[in-house]
C-alpha cells in the first residue's frame, strides 16, 4: 500500500505517518525502486497498534520505549508487559474519572429538565 492508501485506511495525516517512522514507531518501511513507501500488512499491522496505543493516550515517548524493547526481542517481555501494565492502569483511572463526569453531566441534564418542566406548567397556567 502507498503512504496515500495507509493514510485513508487508518485516517492518520501522511505527515504522522512519516513521523512514526522517523522515531521510530513503526519499522522503516519498505520502498520501491521509484523510492515511494510500499507498506505491508505487517508495516499496517505497527500502523494500527500505534494508533490504538495513541488512542488510549500512551505518548510518543512510552510508545518508542515499547517498541525499542519489542526490537531487543524475548528477553524484554516481561518490561513490556509491566509498561502495558502501568499504561492500562492509568487509562483505567481516566475511565473512572470519565465516568464520574458523566454522572454529572447527566445529573444536570435531569435538573435541568425538571426545571422545564416547571417553566412550562407556569407559562400553561398562566394562558
Amino acid at each position: 500500500m502507498t503512504i496515500s492508501e495507509v493514510s485513508e485506511k487508518y485516517g492518520l495525516p501522511v505527515d504522522t505517518l512519516r513521523y512514526y517512522e522517523k522515531v521510530g514507531l513503526i519499522p522503516p518501511v519498505h520502498r520501491k525502486e521509484s523510492g515511494v513507501r510500499d507498506y505491508t500488512p505487517g508495516d499496517c499491522g505497527w500502523v494500527e497498534f500505534i494508533k490504538c496505543m495513541r488512542g488510549a493516550g500512551l505518548s510518543i515517548e512510552t510508545l518508542i520505549e515499547y517498541v525499542a524493547l519489542f526490537r531487543r526481542g524475548n528477553r524484554t517481555l516481561q518490561k513490556r508487559k509491566n509498561l502495558l501494565i502501568k499504561e492500562r492502569d492509568a487509562l483505567a483511572a481516566r475511565v473512572a474519572e470519565m465516568q464520574e463526569v458523566l454522572k454529572r453531566l447527566n445529573h444536570k441534564i435531569e435538573v435541568y429538565d425538571e426545571k422545564i418542566v416547571v417553566c412550562e406548567k407556569k407559562l400553561l397556567k398562566e394562558d
